[in-house]
């Protein structure tokens, strides 16, 4: 077996695995992306996100996270379900209504990596990464062939659209780069800068996240300030709207709901009232499984305040 043959086997079998989109790309040093994270610093536009500022180096040279690291394989495991917005009414993004994409990635990506090791004539080392290690993960899914960097920020994943997780493995061995599809997703689009309800999106694909309602819902670990409990506007946690105005997402044909990613009934009726009266052992059965257990209950409260207040204003306008 060639390493070409290798190579189809392992997409065949992430597509098997539900993967939406993977490819390989060699280990290379990340320059361009390391200047924009460097721009974004020194204009100050990743706000308090402190740890974009640490292993700079790592994200840079990624075979400092495993030594001989020559190839990286990027995958991306789509989470499309339908989703009907009732208006004037609390919200949670997408990707926080299912269970935590961390381990369902990561658990996918390690069985996988099992599969490589026992494929492959020779030994493989490997390491399976998901989000949380200092990864350039949009860059490496750019270089696999995934898809391209909208205007929004997002990958968008030809035929798929941008609701997707991703997930890389550094691996060992030389495997053969995956080709690089000519897409421009976005040509003269610009719905997701127009309607971007904090004027977050300041160019095309140039984020200041101060003002992005993801970062003041997630990251962010202070109380608001009054001008920022305004700008979370209905959202309890998280932001879709530069997606859902988003053509690749509008237009993709309706898809059968990964039995991972099933959105959580009692997640989606949630109100910030409910919210604000949880208890601690509360807060941990509704939200262990998702992504908002990780941002902590005293967090959730403070985004609930703010989203009542909004609704309420917005109610006595009318």
């Amino acid at each position: 077996m060639n390493n070409e043959q290798l190579a189809e086997i392992i997409l065949q079998k992430a597509r098997e695995s539900g993967f939406c989109a993977a490819g390989f790309a060699s280990v290379t040093p990340c320059k361009e992306e390391s200047k924009k994270l460097l721009d974004m610093i020194r204009e100050n536009r990743h706000g308090e996100m402190a740890y974009m500022q640490k292993e700079l180096s790592v994200r840079n040279h990624p075979e400092k996270l495993l030594p001989g690291a020559k190839t990286v394989f990027s995958a991306a495991l789509p989470y499309t379900f339908p989703l009907e917005r009732v208006k004037d009414k609390a919200r949670i993004s997408r990707y926080a209504l299912v269970d935590d994409y961390h381990r369902v990635v990561r658990n996918k990506l390690g069985e996988l990596l099992d599969f490589i090791c026992e494929t492959h004539p020779g030994s493989v080392t490997g390491k399976v990464f998901v989000d949380s290690i200092p990864v350039f993960e949009k860059a490496w899914a750019e270089k696999t062939g995934l898809g391209a960097t909208g205007k929004n920020t997002m990958l968008i994943v030809p035929g798929t659209g941008s609701y997707v997780f991703l997930g890389e493995i550094l691996l060992n061995i030389e495997l053969p780069p995956s080709p690089s599809p000519q897409f421009d997703p976005c040509q003269e689009c610009n719905a997701c800068i127009k309607s971007c309800p904090t004027g977050a999106l300041i160019e095309p694909r140039r984020l200041d996240a101060r003002k992005c309602i993801s970062y003041l819902t997630v990251e962010l670990k202070r109380e608001f300030t009054p001008e920022e409990s305004a700008m979370t506007g209905e959202w309890l946690f998280g932001c879709d709207v530069c997606q859902e105005v988003c053509p690749h997402n509008m237009q993709q044909s309706p898809t059968p709901t990964r039995p991972e990613f099933i959105p959580k009934k009692e997640l989606l009726e949630i109100t910030p009232e409910q919210i604000l009266s949880l208890t601690r052992s509360q807060f941990k059965a509704l939200f262990a499984a998702t992504p908002i257990f990780r941002a902590g209950l005293k967090r959730l409260k403070r985004n609930a305040k703010a989203v009542m207040e909004n609704l309420k204003k917005v109610k006595g306008q009318k």
